[in-house]
Protein backbone atom coordinates (compact mmCIF):
# COMPACT_ATOMS: atom_id res chain seq x y z
CA UNK A 1 0.00 0.00 0.00
CA UNK A 2 1.36 3.55 -0.95
CA UNK A 3 1.08 6.03 2.31
CA UNK A 4 -0.21 9.21 1.68
CA UNK A 5 0.16 10.10 -2.09
CA UNK A 6 -0.88 12.66 -3.21
CA UNK A 7 -1.11 11.41 -6.84
CA UNK A 8 -1.65 7.64 -8.28
CA UNK A 9 1.33 6.00 -9.05
CA UNK A 10 2.10 6.27 -12.81
CA UNK A 11 2.84 2.85 -14.44
CA UNK A 12 4.07 1.81 -18.17
CA UNK A 13 3.98 -1.52 -19.74
CA UNK A 14 6.55 -2.11 -22.41
CA UNK A 15 6.73 -5.52 -24.51
CA UNK A 16 6.32 -6.62 -28.08
CA UNK A 17 3.38 -9.33 -26.90
CA UNK A 18 0.17 -7.64 -27.53
CA UNK A 19 -1.68 -10.07 -25.12
CA UNK A 20 1.05 -9.52 -22.60
CA UNK A 21 0.54 -5.27 -23.22
CA UNK A 22 -3.39 -5.91 -22.71
CA UNK A 23 -3.38 -8.42 -20.01
CA UNK A 24 -0.94 -5.75 -17.62
CA UNK A 25 -2.55 -3.19 -18.65
CA UNK A 26 -5.91 -4.45 -17.76
CA UNK A 27 -4.94 -5.90 -14.74
CA UNK A 28 -2.69 -2.83 -13.19
CA UNK A 29 -5.48 -0.78 -14.18
CA UNK A 30 -7.73 -2.52 -11.47
CA UNK A 31 -5.68 -1.29 -8.78
CA UNK A 32 -6.92 2.00 -7.37
CA UNK A 33 -3.38 3.45 -7.04
CA UNK A 34 -2.33 2.98 -10.20
CA UNK A 35 -2.79 4.63 -13.31
CA UNK A 36 -1.30 2.81 -16.69
CA UNK A 37 -0.21 6.56 -18.50
CA UNK A 38 1.11 4.40 -21.62
CA UNK A 39 1.98 0.97 -23.14
CA UNK A 40 4.90 0.29 -25.74
CA UNK A 41 5.64 -2.22 -27.78
CA UNK A 42 9.20 -1.93 -27.59
CA UNK A 43 12.57 -0.73 -26.38
CA UNK A 44 12.59 2.36 -28.49
CA UNK A 45 9.06 3.23 -28.28
CA UNK A 46 9.39 2.87 -25.16
CA UNK A 47 12.01 5.64 -24.27
CA UNK A 48 9.90 7.75 -26.67
CA UNK A 49 6.57 7.59 -24.69
CA UNK A 50 9.05 7.88 -21.05
CA UNK A 51 9.54 11.54 -22.63
CA UNK A 52 6.44 12.45 -23.07
CA UNK A 53 4.22 10.57 -20.06
CA UNK A 54 7.06 10.20 -17.69
CA UNK A 55 5.91 6.78 -15.22
CA UNK A 56 7.07 6.55 -12.02
CA UNK A 57 7.27 2.86 -12.81
CA UNK A 58 8.33 1.20 -16.11
CA UNK A 59 7.45 -2.55 -16.62
CA UNK A 60 10.27 -3.75 -19.22
CA UNK A 61 10.76 -6.88 -21.04
CA UNK A 62 14.26 -7.62 -21.70
CA UNK A 63 13.98 -9.29 -25.53
CA UNK A 64 12.07 -7.15 -27.93
CA UNK A 65 12.52 -5.92 -31.51
CA UNK A 66 14.26 -2.39 -32.55
CA UNK A 67 15.50 -2.15 -29.00
CA UNK A 68 15.86 -4.33 -26.22
CA UNK A 69 14.67 -3.95 -22.75
CA UNK A 70 18.64 -4.02 -20.96
CA UNK A 71 19.52 -0.96 -24.05
CA UNK A 72 15.99 1.15 -22.99
CA UNK A 73 16.59 0.83 -19.38
CA UNK A 74 20.15 2.27 -20.11
CA UNK A 75 18.17 5.23 -21.97
CA UNK A 76 15.53 5.69 -19.36
CA UNK A 77 17.77 6.02 -16.82
CA UNK A 78 19.84 8.36 -18.38
CA UNK A 79 17.18 10.79 -18.86
CA UNK A 80 15.35 10.01 -15.67
CA UNK A 81 17.44 8.44 -13.17
CA UNK A 82 14.25 8.45 -10.62
CA UNK A 83 11.99 6.27 -13.11
CA UNK A 84 12.13 3.32 -11.22
CA UNK A 85 12.44 -0.34 -13.68
CA UNK A 86 10.84 -3.75 -13.51
CA UNK A 87 12.38 -6.05 -15.84
CA UNK A 88 9.90 -8.60 -16.66
CA UNK A 89 10.93 -11.53 -18.74
CA UNK A 90 10.74 -15.16 -19.07
CA UNK A 91 14.44 -15.56 -20.64
CA UNK A 92 16.36 -18.27 -18.83
CA UNK A 93 19.68 -17.27 -20.40
CA UNK A 94 22.71 -17.26 -17.93
CA UNK A 95 24.58 -14.37 -20.05
CA UNK A 96 20.99 -12.65 -19.31
CA UNK A 97 20.96 -12.85 -15.74
CA UNK A 98 25.08 -11.57 -15.97
CA UNK A 99 23.67 -8.84 -17.72
CA UNK A 100 20.57 -8.14 -15.29
CA UNK A 101 23.13 -8.00 -12.05
CA UNK A 102 24.90 -4.61 -13.92
CA UNK A 103 21.39 -3.26 -16.10
CA UNK A 104 20.25 -0.19 -14.70
CA UNK A 105 17.08 -1.96 -13.81
CA UNK A 106 15.26 -1.91 -10.28
CA UNK A 107 13.96 -5.18 -9.58
CA UNK A 108 13.54 -8.33 -11.81
CA UNK A 109 9.73 -10.19 -12.32
CA UNK A 110 10.13 -13.86 -14.06
CA UNK A 111 6.60 -13.45 -16.30
CA UNK A 112 5.78 -16.95 -14.42
CA UNK A 113 5.06 -14.73 -10.89
CA UNK A 114 1.59 -14.63 -10.07
CA UNK A 115 0.35 -11.07 -10.96
CA UNK A 116 -0.54 -10.07 -7.53
CA UNK A 117 3.19 -10.20 -6.94
CA UNK A 118 4.30 -8.45 -9.72
CA UNK A 119 1.79 -5.78 -8.73
CA UNK A 120 3.53 -5.79 -4.98
CA UNK A 121 6.58 -4.83 -6.85
CA UNK A 122 5.58 -2.13 -8.65
CA UNK A 123 3.57 -0.63 -5.35
CA UNK A 124 7.02 -1.31 -3.95
CA UNK A 125 9.13 0.33 -6.39
CA UNK A 126 6.77 3.46 -6.46
CA UNK A 127 6.99 4.18 -2.90
CA UNK A 128 10.84 4.98 -3.43
CA UNK A 129 9.50 7.61 -6.12
CA UNK A 130 7.63 9.16 -3.41
CA UNK A 131 10.69 8.96 -1.16
CA UNK A 132 13.36 10.65 -3.71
Amino acid sequence: MLPNRCRNLRVMVVDDHELVRFSLKSALQRHPQVDVVAVARNGQEGVEMVRQHRPDVVILDLQMPVMDGLSASTHIKSLYPQTQIVAYSSVRDPQIEVMIQTAKIDAFCDKEVPLEELITVVLQLGQRVELS
